[in-house]
């Protein structure tokens, strides 16, 4: 009887570890897109991060007010300098969402005018075209 719970406690421990490396899996490559997103971004090609984000982000706003509304927020910032992982949160499900795989992370953000910012990005994965934008935020 003894073997049987050590052997049961083994499996758990192992279905565990693959879940969570299944996971880790999960946020990097989701770290990976958001970084290349945020790169488009840096580069001021607004519309072009737009173009690439998820389905449902493109849902809740127009190409046009996204391209305005980070010409409000991120011109007076200059540059960024120096970008940072915080942290990184996988989840499957978010308030006022689908449920799905996110990924939330945010970034420490120094730029040229402002030293400490963090921005808050979100990720979403969708079948046919893997990590997509479903959020941003800067503060």
């Amino acid at each position: 009887m003894r073997n049987f719970w050590g052997l049961m406690v083994a499996a758990m421990v192992l279905t565990c570890g693959v879940g969570y490396a299944a996971m880790e899996d999960k946020t990097a490559a989701a770290l990976d897109a958001a970084q290349q997103w945020l790169a488009v971004c840096d580069q001021g090609d607004y519309g072009q991060s737009w173009e690439t984000a998820a389905v449902y982000f493109k849902g809740a706003v127009q190409k046009e007010q996204w391209e305005q509304m980070l010409v409000a927020v991120r011109a007076p910032l200059g540059p960024v300098r120096k970008r940072e992982v915080m942290g990184r949160d996988y989840r499957t499900a978010l308030p006022g969402a689908p449920d799905g795989e996110y990924v939330v992370m945010q970034f420490a953000v120094s730029f040229e005018k402002k030293n400490e910012s963090v921005e808050t990005v979100t990720m979403m994965f969708e079948q046919d075209r893997g990590w997509r934008v479903a959020g941003y935020f800067v503060r």
